[in-house]
């Protein structure tokens, strides 16, 4: 075997273990888990390139580098290729823990600088407008793609975990869904009354389509089988786009909107954080950004100093 295969071949296999780290003890997505996996695979094809690295221990930042510098020459935005390092670093970080190598080539790599990614929310008057003035049609589709909506808005759960939502886990009668977040970390959320209203109503429409395979999620499409990300997606552009003039109208706006609602109402941030299914404060804290300006706009109008 070549020395680049010598280190290929040890890429791969450390690559193998890696992805079982994520999966069985780190408990990520499968759809992180291939991002991680896609990322690795790009930098193993760029290390082919190099013959005089023998060993995985001998990778320099050099290296890493000159992939960088690929990147961005193949006009890679910043953003992304951060992410595609933080992969690196994630797997340099397992072999540091497993004793394959002692000291990682990213040690004092900084991230590229990005521009910092501001996402607008839905107002009250928008959210009220497509809960209340559009009429969405009264059959099957009609009644779910309001819950999607609805739901979303009023409990900030994730476009993902609004997918794989069970039956199971819904529970009308004490107004709270259980719902599992990252890393398989379940946490209870509260529905508010007209939510269960519209909850009963869809679940008695869903009874004319489910089917035996899909029977245990919540919500399907009108042939029977699981809705699928993308449609959540479409159903969110399509409305909001009757009323908003938003260049973004995602599920995600929707997560953001819920949190800023509510930080905008009084909310305790730490009660937000423990809603959204959040690790730490500042994963909740960048939806403060428009609380403030609230805020600012009530103090400047109600301050007795503001004279003009």
């Amino acid at each position: 075997m070549s020395v680049v295969g010598n280190l290929l071949y040890f890429y791969y296999m450390s690559v193998v273990a890696f992805i079982a780290y994520l999966s069985l003890e780190k408990k990520y997505s499968l759809n992180t888990i291939k991002a991680y996996e896609n990322d690795l695979n790009e930098f193993i094809l760029f290390c082919k390139d190099t013959s005089e690295v023998v060993n995985i221990d001998e990778v320099s930042y050099v290296m890493i580098r000159n992939w960088i510098v690929a990147l961005v020459a193949a006009k890679i935005v910043n953003r992304t290729i951060n992410r595609k390092i933080a992969s690196l670093k994630a797997y340099y970080k397992f072999l540091l823990k497993t004793e394959t190598i002692s000291v990682t080539p990213l040690a004092k790599h900084k991230a590229l600088k990005t521009a910092k990614k501001i996402e607008i929310p839905f107002s009250e008057a928008e959210m009220n407008e497509i809960l209340v003035a559009i009429p969405f049609s009264e059959d099957f589709e009609g009644i779910r793609d309001k819950l999607i909506i609805e739901l979303l808005y009023a409990t900030g759960i994730r476009r993902i975990e609004l997918v794989n939502l069970k039956v199971v886990n819904v529970d009308l009668r004490q107004k709270t869904i259980k719902v599992l977040g990252k890393r398989n970390k379940e946490r209870i959320v509260p529905l508010v009354a007209s939510l269960v209203l519209l909850f009963q109503e869809y679940l008695d429409a869903r009874s004319s389509v489910v089917s035996v395979g899909a029977k245990e999620f919540v919500f399907l499409l009108k042939s029977g089988g699981k809705i699928y990300e993308t449609l959540v997606y479409r159903v969110i552009n399509h409305y909001f786009g009757l009323v908003s003039s938003k260049v973004k109208k995602s599920p995600h706006i929707l997560r953001h909107t819920f949190a800023t609602h509510l930080l905008n109402k009084g909310a305790d941030l730490n009660s937000v954080k423990e809603l959204l299914g959040h690790a730490s404060l500042a994963s909740t804290q960048v939806y403060t950004h428009n609380s403030i300006a609230e805020l600012k706009k009530v103090h400047l109008k109600s301050h007795p100093r503001n004279k003009n």
